[in-house]
C-alpha cells in the first residue's frame, strides 16, 4: 500500500542566497508540479514544513525559504550535495486555464512573490499565452528584495508592465509606498472585463489589496488569492488549517475571492 505521507530524499543542486534570512534551495525533482502548489520539506529527527514552489523546470524544483524556525534553521546549514526529504505536490494552484488570452494582474508582497514566481516566468517565456501582464511587487526595504535578476528581466519584457515599490524606503529605480497605493495605476477600464487578478502576500496585505481592487470596480470573481495558513499534514487529516468547512491544504492554497474573503480565523 502506498504511504501518502512518506517523503523521498532529494539532493540539493544549488543554494542561492536571496537575502540574509532567505535562501533558494534548488533540489533534483521528477514530480509533476503546477504553478502555485506547495510541497512538504523535512529533515529526519528535526521536523517538516510546507513550502510553496517558487520555480521548477526539467529535473529541478526551487523553494525560497525564510529562516524562521527549527526546521528552516537546520535547512540553512545544508549545502550543495546534501539531501532534503520532500513529499507532494499538494493543493490547487493558480487557475492557468482561465488566463489564456487575458490581461493578467499580479500583486505580490514580500515572500509572497515566491508562490507566483513560476507563473510569472511562464508568462515571460511565452509572451503569446496571455495579453498584457501587469506586476505590482512590493517589499519592506531594499534588504528584503528577492529575485533581483528576475525582477530586472521582467521589467524589460515588452508585454510586462511593472511597478516595484518599497513600503517606506527610498531606493534607486523603485517607488516608495504601500502596494495598495499603485493599484489605481492599472488600467482596468481598458480590459473590457477580459482579465484576472492574482494576489499573494501577508494576510493583512491581501485583505487591503482585495478591498482596493473592489474600489477600482474589479469583480470578486476575477480575483484569486493564495493562502498559507497553518498547513501541516497537507492531506486534510490533521485539521490545523481548517477554517469552518474549508481545508486550506486541500481546497487551496489558491482560492477565488468569493471564498477567500470569508477565510478569517
Amino acid at each position: 500500500m502506498n504511504n501518502p505521507v512518506k517523503p523521498k530524499a532529494r539532493k540539493i543542486l544549488e543554494v542561492i542566497p536571496q537575502t540574509t534570512n532567505e535562501y533558494t534551495f534548488r533540489l533534483e525533482n521528477n514530480i509533476p508540479i503546477k504553478h502555485g502548489q506547495f510541497m512538504q520539506l523535512s529533515l529526519p529527527k528535526i521536523g517538516e514544513v510546507p513550502i510553496s514552489v517558487s520555480d521548477f523546470g526539467d529535473g529541478y524544483v526551487d523553494f525560497t525559504i525564510r529562516r524562521v524556525g527549527k526546521v528552516t534553521d537546520k535547512l540553512f546549514h545544508l549545502q550543495k550535495g546534501d539531501q532534503i526529504f520532500i513529499r507532494g505536490c499538494y493543493g490547487n494552484g493558480w487557475p492557468i486555464e482561465k488566463i489564456k488570452e487575458k490581461n493578467i494582474v499580479i500583486i505580490a508582497g514580500g515572500t509572497g512573490v515566491s508562490p507566483v514566481k513560476s507563473l510569472i516566468n511562464a508568462l515571460y517565456n511565452d509572451p503569446n499565452y496571455a495579453k498584457e501582464v501587469y506586476l505590482i511587487i512590493g517589499y519592506k526595504d531594499c534588504k528584503s528584495i528577492l529575485f533581483k535578476e528576475d525582477l530586472k528581466k521582467w521589467k524589460l519584457a515588452r508585454h510586462f508592465h511593472t511597478i516595484y515599490t518599497l513600503d517606506n524606503a527610498e531606493y534607486k529605480d523603485w517607488n516608495k509606498g504601500m502596494i495598495t497605493e499603485f493599484i489605481k495605476e492599472i488600467p482596468f477600464h481598458s480590459f473590457d472585463k477580459n482579465y484576472e487578478c492574482f494576489v499573494v502576500g501577508p494576510p493583512i496585505m491581501m485583505k487591503f489589496v482585495g478591498e482596493e481592487l473592489l474600489n477600482n470596480n474589479v469583480s470578486e470573481e476575477n480575483i484569486w488569492m493564495s493562502f498559507e495558513r497553518k498547513m501541516s499534514c497537507a492531506i486534510g487529516k490533521c485539521g490545523h488549517c481548517r477554517i469552518d468547512e474549508i481545508y486550506v491544504c486541500l481546497d487551496g492554497p489558491v482560492f477565488n475571492y468569493t471564498i477567500a474573503k470569508k477565510l478569517v480565523d
